[in-house]
C-alpha cells in the first residue's frame, strides 16, 4: 500500500524501513489479495500462512479454509499439509453440532456432508491444492486453551503443532473424513 498517511519508517532504523518497503515505496503489508471483476481488491489470506506441500507445490490455506467454512456445523477450518504430498484440513465443530458428535445417526450424516463438502471444494481447487481429508477434532478451540487469539483469530503454528503427532496416521488410514 502506499499513501500520505503511511508511517515514515521506522524510528533510528533505517535497515528495518528498507525491508518495510519496497523500491517505489510501497509498504509491504504481507496480505495477499485478488482483484475482483469490478477492479476491487479482495483480502484473501497473509503472506505468511502460505506453506509448501512435499511434492514443492505452494498452499494459500485461507482461500481454501473460506470454502470449507460455509458448512453451517463447522466453526473454524485449518488447512495445513506442509511437506506432506497433499493438504488436509482440520474442522472445529459449531458449540452445536459439537453437542451431537457422539450420536451414531449425526455422526454419519455428517461424514457423507463432509465428504460431499470435500468433493465439491477440491472441485474449485488446482489439483495440489486438493484436500486429501478432513479431521473433526475432538476438543473446542478457544482463547483459553491457547488455539485462539483474544480477536478470535486461529494460532494456526499452534494448531499444526498440536496435531502434527497424528499426521502420519491420518495420511496413512487413507479415509476422507476422520473423527478424532
Amino acid at each position: 500500500i502506499k499513501g500520505p498517511t503511511l508511517m515514515m519508517g521506522y524510528f533510528k532504523d533505517d535497515e528495518k524501513t528498507q525491508e518495510a518497503f519496497d523500491n517505489d515505496g510501497y509498504l509491504k503489508t504481507g496480505d495477499r489479495g485478488e482483484i475482483d471483476e469490478q477492479g476491487r481488491l479482495k483480502i484473501t489470506g497473509r503472506t505468511k500462512e502460505i506453506f509448501k506441500t512435499s511434492k514443492g507445490k505452494y498452499v494459500a490455506p485461507a482461500p481454501i479454509e473460506n470454502k470449507v467454512i460455509a458448512h453451517p456445523d463447522i466453526e473454524v477450518v485449518c488447512v495445513a499439509g506442509a511437506e506432506y504430498p497433499q493438504p488436509h484440513a482440520l474442522l472445529m465443530l459449531s458449540d452445536d453440532a459439537f453437542k451431537k458428535r457422539n450420536n451414531p445417526e449425526y455422526k454419519e450424516a455428517l461424514s457423507v456432508e463432509l465428504e460431499g463438502l470435500r468433493k465439491s471444494v477440491n472441485e474449485t481447487l488446482d489439483p495440489h491444492e486438493n484436500l486429501d481429508f478432513f479431521v473433526v477434532v475432538s476438543e473446542q478451540w478457544g482463547i483459553e486453551n491457547g488455539y485462539l487469539t483474544p480477536t478470535m483469530k486461529l494460532k494456526r503454528e499452534v494448531v499444526e503443532t498440536a496435531y502434527r503427532p497424528e499426521l502420519d496416521v491420518w495420511y496413512a488410514a487413507r479415509e476422507r473424513v476422520i473423527f478424532q
